[in-house]
């Protein structure tokens, strides 16, 4: 007899809830997981509440990562009763995610549960804190850290605030950007030294402005990152993974060929297997 098991499962745009499933409906995969842990991402809130067009087919169980325990493998990297972790690659997207009590996975997809990590705090950590030490790690190629202004847009948002955190551990000064004032205190608490409203940035930008920020982690896009650019100083790089604000930029070329700022793409979904186990080594050691 097939077991049975429980999934949050969005039918339609209108249909969603958690229902009884069988193994053999999980998608096709040579890793079969079972799921401990995984946690809720600004676009798994999209997929679910149907605001944006995140979900590429359906029926469709979101959830952007998951850990857990294999529970069967096929694939010779991994064996019943590893702990391993999941973020990016389509799941919740486009191949049945982590809001379920199993997964059945691309072994490639996967990785080993770092020692220094139990399941639960890697899902604290997260597909957001993933994606911020990928923006970090871009901007120590080119920041001293310890002396770095760093600004962050999103800030209380799950990549965010993972960012304020790990940059404050760098010894960065970080600015925080926001358009919760209630969530001062908290951003604060995280190691924000400075905080700015996000209003005061959403304006008609300034072709070159004050250099006032070594670094940039941008989750938002639209009229904040095209205000962050021109107040980059020379050589300084903005890493870009998010657009919560828009994905539309307005900008002129003149941050880039005049201070030769880096507009850094950040492409947390397809991310290699050697960057993936790197990034993961580095986090328990902040």
């Amino acid at each position: 007899q097939n077991q049975k098991f429980k999934a949050f499962v969005v039918r339609d745009k209108n249909k969603s809830g958690i229902e009884s499933m069988d193994l053999d409906e999980l998608m096709s995969g040579n890793v079969l997981v079972k799921v401990k842990y995984s946690s809720l991402n600004y676009k798994d809130g999209l997929a679910v509440l149907n605001k944006s067009p995140i979900i590429r087919r359906y029926p469709m169980i979101p959830g952007s990562d998951f850990a857990g325990i294999v529970v069967k493998s096929d694939y010779k990297r991994f064996k019943k009763g590893d702990k391993v972790l999941c973020n990016g690659w389509g799941i919740g997207e486009k191949h049945f995610g982590g809001f379920s009590e199993y997964a059945r996975v691309n072994g490639k997809w996967l990785i080993h549960l770092p020692n220094k990590f139990t399941l639960e705090q890697s899902m604290i950590i997260g597909a957001a804190g993933y994606t911020a030490s990928l923006c970090v790690q871009e901007l120590k190629k080119k920041i001293s850290p310890s002396k770095g202004e760093v600004i962050v847009t999103g800030a209380s948002g799950g990549v965010g605030s993972m960012s304020i955190m790990i940059l404050n551990k760098l010894n960065c000064n970080v600015t925080a950007v926001t358009g919760k004032k209630e969530n001062n205190d908290y951003l604060t608490s995280l190691g924000a030294k400075n905080l700015i409203n996000s209003a005061d940035l959403d304006k008609e930008p300034r072709v070159l402005d004050k250099g006032l920020y070594d670094g940039a982690v941008d989750t938002v896009g639209g009229n904040i990152l095209a205000n962050v650019l021109p107040h980059i100083r020379d050589k300084g790089i903005v890493a870009a993974c998010g657009n919560a604000k828009h994905y539309k930029l307005n900008t002129t070329v003149m941050p880039f060929i005049i201070r030769g700022v880096k507009l850094w793409g950040i492409n947390s979904v397809d991310t290699s297997k050697k960057r993936r186990d790197f990034l993961w080594g580095e986090l328990p050691k902040l």
